[in-house]
């Protein structure tokens, strides 16, 4: 793989990007553009990737014209709907039960109570749209604002705007959303922030505590399918943003190659070892 360290040129091409994110900015860090086409080429999809190594401080970014591009966040929204859920109350913790309204809906793992956590991991929609009616449109307004999550536009609907509705967010903000999240910078109490790290568990070994959150929607131009999180290792953080395109070639494998890829290129690139 190649990896091309190209400070100066990248720093001007992203500067120049309307929706930079701050951090980038008023941070010395290094920035090494990677080629990654073949993991894409593999699955028959377009993608961008943004890798930060916090303990480097160094973003590996794959498609640098498209990391600052803002998509529909779809399912990585149920981050911040737990956050947001948790703060105001609406859900106790993450053993918070919703009872099943008995609508058949695409996936058969939908098809029952939920509690907070089984909401996240099933990615259950109606779970997450029951949580923001409860609610209500201006307190989830108050809380994005105040987290400055992607663009902040709740046009649409309380229980479809992230999903059809105005919400952007690009992979450069869900990295640095992540971050605030990961890092406590958000003004949201450490109980939220720990009640929802958990839930986000979505993997670990000796080297390694993967929290991640997948999305996918199928409704927009383009479609978009996301794989976002970050690995805790006992000395560094390694937050990334995956960004696939799917398009007629691309099959069901799709909802899991999306989260190989990540394992792949971080062990391509030396970051981590996989068993």
């Amino acid at each position: 793989m190649k990896v091309i360290e190209n400070r100066g040129k990248l720093l001007g091409l992203i500067l120049s990007s309307i929706l930079l994110c701050s951090f980038l900015n008023k941070e010395d860090a290094k920035i090494k553009l990677v080629d990654l086409d073949k993991f894409y080429d593999s699955i028959n999809t377009k993608g961008c990737m943004v890798i930060y190594d916090t303990k480097h401080n160094t973003y590996y970014l794959y498609d640098s014209s498209t990391l600052n591009k803002s998509f529909t966040p779809a399912s990585t929204f149920k981050i911040p709907n737990t956050l947001m859920a948790l703060e105001t109350g609406i859900a106790t913790d993450e053993n918070f039960e919703i009872k099943w309204d008995s609508i058949e809906r695409w996936s058969s793992n939908w098809s029952m109570d939920h509690t907070l956590k089984m909401a996240f991991k099933n990615s259950t929609v109606w779970y997450y749209q029951e949580l923001a009616r409860r609610m209500g449109a201006n307190k989830m307004k108050e809380l994005l604002d105040k987290m400055h999550y992607g663009n902040m536009d709740t046009s649409g609907g309380v229980d479809l705007y992230w999903l059809t509705g105005g919400m952007r967010i690009s992979p450069m903000q869900e990295i640095d959303f992540l971050r605030r999240l990961h890092t406590r910078q958000l003004p949201l109490s450490d109980r939220t922030i720990n009640i929802c790290e958990n839930i986000m568990l979505a993997d670990s070994s000796n080297e390694f505590v993967l929290r991640a959150k997948t999305g996918w929607s199928a409704t927009q131009n383009p479609e978009v399918a996301w794989y976002v999180g970050y690995f805790e290792t006992k000395d560094n953080v390694y937050y990334f943003a995956n960004c696939v395109f799917p398009n007629e070639k691309s099959s069901d494998k799709l909802f899991q190659d999306r989260k190989d890829v990540v394992y792949k290129v971080f062990k391509t690139l030396g970051l981590l070892i996989f068993r």
